[in-house]
């Protein structure tokens, strides 16, 4: 059989299933860290329940898959995740799911591994989201997340550094709402409004311009060139304001061009 009849043949066995999101659908990837509980808190032995130096090799993770050729708009981390809000119309290897999910995996799974000298690996899929409304509530959604993880971990580590086992803590904390979880945390000079925002409620990226001395090629005139960098907020907005937050990136999308 020659090569073409042969290539022709067995490629469905691999396209059959593709998936692509449709057009004026709206794309977020999230990735999740695999197995990231035991490699920072046995294996590394980082700060437990957040250690800034976790933190910064997301948010470099997360930098580095918005500059790989997508158009990515916002970027978000808490913990051990990221969720990447794309243009509206992109259309890179024709909106096809299994390679968007493979390539940010890899991505993310080499770079996080580079950074950290060790082997970690991500997950990815893609959210498929039919509406700017959507596209609010599911950021909203991860925010809100992010606060309740940062208030269980919180409360979770000051019991075990009490001396509570993990079965003690995890069961005297099952039943307490976040009102008395928040006074756990006082009775033991902890302000929970109080902790760094970022752990509270995650961190955000999006690019912005800046103005870079340059000097004009043809006549050696210095000038002011336009260029884009990753901007890194700590300390984002919350609930409506986040909202109107996400909302601007996609009223303006032109920053991820």
């Amino acid at each position: 059989m020659k090569f073409d009849a042969l290539d022709e043949k067995m490629r469905v066995f691999e396209t059959a299933h593709d998936l692509c999101v449709l057009p004026g659908v709206h794309i977020v990837a999230r990735l999740d860290g695999r197995g990231f509980t035991r490699l920072t808190k046995e294996v590394h032995r980082f700060e437990s329940p957040f250690d800034v130096r976790v933190r910064d090799l997301m948010v470099s993770t997360t930098g580095h898959l918005m500059d790989r050729g997508f158009r990515v708009l916002y970027g978000y981390t808490q913990s051990d995740e990221i969720s990447l809000l794309f243009h509206p119309e992109e259309d890179a290897f024709g909106r096809k799911t299994r390679k968007l999910n493979s390539l940010l995996a890899g991505e993310a799974s080499a770079k996080f591994s580079l950074l950290l000298g060790d082997l970690a690996a991500f997950d990815c899929r893609i959210c498929e989201l039919p509406s700017a409304e959507h596209v609010r509530d599911y950021f909203r959604w991860r925010s809100e997340d992010a606060h309740r993880n940062a208030l269980n971990s919180h409360c979770y580590w000051s019991l075990r550094r009490e001396g509570q086992d993990v079965e003690a803590a995890t069961s005297a904390l099952r039943r307490l709402s976040a009102a008395q979880k928040k006074d756990l945390l006082l009775q033991r000079g902890v302000e929970f409004h109080e902790l760094p925002a970022w752990q509270r409620r995650g961190t955000g990226l999006s690019w912005e311009m800046y103005a870079k001395d340059a000097a004009d090629p043809r006549t050696g005139q210095a000038v002011a060139a336009q260029r884009r960098r990753i901007k890194v907020d700590f300390e984002l907005p919350v609930q409506d304001a986040y909202g109107a937050f996400i909302q601007s990136f996609l009223d303006a999308p032109e920053g991820a061009r």
